[in-house]
């Protein structure tokens, strides 16, 4: 029963070298910790890398980020209009430690590996542009022939019916009226295809509402006279005198247009902040529109007299401006606020005789009271003018910011 003191322990040391036991006895002591100086080894990592607060390079994150831009460019200039685009200002540029897009730009794109062949730039190179919309007479003189035939197909209509007044039939005064009206469609087509006015595909439903203001310009003063005096009671007296205008008026508005596109070009190139391009800009936007305005006035007021008319119909002329800020803003890549203006102007147009008709119903008189009002104090072609000229009014504020930025001057043009 009793064992000898130790015995347990000798036999434990007596047999160390022959065999190894199972596991320690239930009732020994746990091992003694390892000595505090001798730290437990433990694979450790160690960064590739020191730790950093940020990117310590800016402008490799942001070409990273805008690879797409840097390797189609031609140009510094295109990749400082894509970074405008974005949202990048001269302010922002800060944070990438440049003074402004420009600068920016231009080392985006001499630290891009990948471009098209021929294009060759450094950061401090010049800025290797895109040539600007000129001097290429050959075609300047063919956008400008061209921009000449609506005109020339609405007065060689509208002569041949003076001359022939009283010797045709109304069925064929009728056809000569149509075939013009095709001739002068097809023109002003071929026209808006080529040259400063040519806008890019889908420009949305533009034509649609210009249809019905050139419509409303030739019909819409007699309807309105007709509908406020009780009517209407009878057929609507043309007048085409707006339309012959109108139609003269597009080569001085090609015109016009590829003055604004080359002054702003050379604007363009010669800036070195966005803020100073769209400074240099507006005036320019200001400049075309009132070049075009001169041109646009006396060509109405001849028209008119020339058809039998006491003066300028202020409301084609409105309708005029209105006419080339939309196509300028579609020529420069930004169709829509000229296709709102437009659709604007004809809501305004067709409801004031809406307006005047459910001004009969019982109780709805007050809604016939502003047209009535209107029309007694500047005549029926007060409503076309108010139309078109708060239309024309918006879309200008609205084209001298958008027409500031240099991304809408870096689309390749045709105004040669």
């Amino acid at each position: 029963m009793s064992a000898r003191p130790g015995a347990s322990g000798t036999s434990a040391s007596g047999t160390t070298g022959s065999a190894r036991p199972a596991g320690p006895p239930a009732s020994a002591a746990p091992l003694p910790a390892r000595p505090a100086e001798i730290p437990p080894r433990a694979p450790q990592r160690r960064p590739a890398t020191p730790a950093r607060r940020g990117p310590a390079d800016p402008v490799k994150s942001l070409m990273h980020h805008h690879r797409d831009l840097c390797e189609r460019a031609v140009s510094p200039l295109e990749i400082a209009a894509g970074l405008e685009a974005h949202g990048l200002t001269d302010r922002t540029a800060a944070r990438y430690r440049h003074r402004d897009v420009f600068a920016l730009a231009e080392e985006l794109y001499a630290r891009t590996p990948a471009r098209p062949a021929g294009s060759a730039g450094s950061a401090g190179s010049a800025v290797a542009v895109p040539p600007p919309p000129g001097p290429d007479t050959e075609a300047r003189a063919g956008w400008t022939l061209l921009a000449l035939l609506p005109g020339a197909a609405c007065l060689a209509t509208a002569g041949l019916l003076l001359v022939t007044e009283g010797a045709l039939s109304g069925g064929a005064r009728a056809t000569v009226i149509v075939t013009g009206a095709l001739l002068a469609c097809l023109a002003l087509r071929f026209c808006l295809g080529r040259g400063p006015l040519r806008a890019p595909e889908g420009a949305g439903r533009a034509g649609m509402y210009a249809c019905w203001l050139l419509s409303f310009a030739v019909y819409g003063e007699e309807l309105i006279a007709q509908v406020v005096s009780g009517g209407p009671d009878g057929p609507w007296e043309a007048a085409p005198a707006p339309l012959l205008g109108l139609t003269a008026a597009v080569a001085p508005a090609a015109w016009c247009a590829h003055f604004f596109t080359v002054q702003a070009h050379r604007k363009l190139t010669g800036s070195r902040a966005l803020e100073e391009f769209g400074a240099g800009v507006r005036p320019l936007l200001l400049a075309a529109v009132v070049l075009f305005l001169c041109a646009l006035l006396p060509l109405l007021f001849l028209a008119d007299l020339g058809l039998g008319g006491t003066g300028t119909p202020v409301s084609a002329a409105a309708l005029g401006v209105l006419f080339f800020l939309a196509r300028l803003l579609a020529a420069h890549g930004l169709p829509e606020p000229g296709t709102v203006a437009l659709a604007a102007a004809c809501a305004v147009e067709a409801a004031a005789p809406a307006l005047v008709l459910a001004g009969r119903l019982p109780g709805l008189e007050p809604l016939a009271r502003p047209v009535h009002a209107l029309v007694a104090a500047g005549g029926p072609g007060s409503v076309p003018a108010l139309a078109c000229g708060a239309a024309a009014l918006g879309l200008l504020l609205h084209a001298s910011a958008a027409l500031s930025r240099a991304s809408a001057h870096t689309h390749p043009h045709t105004g040669a």
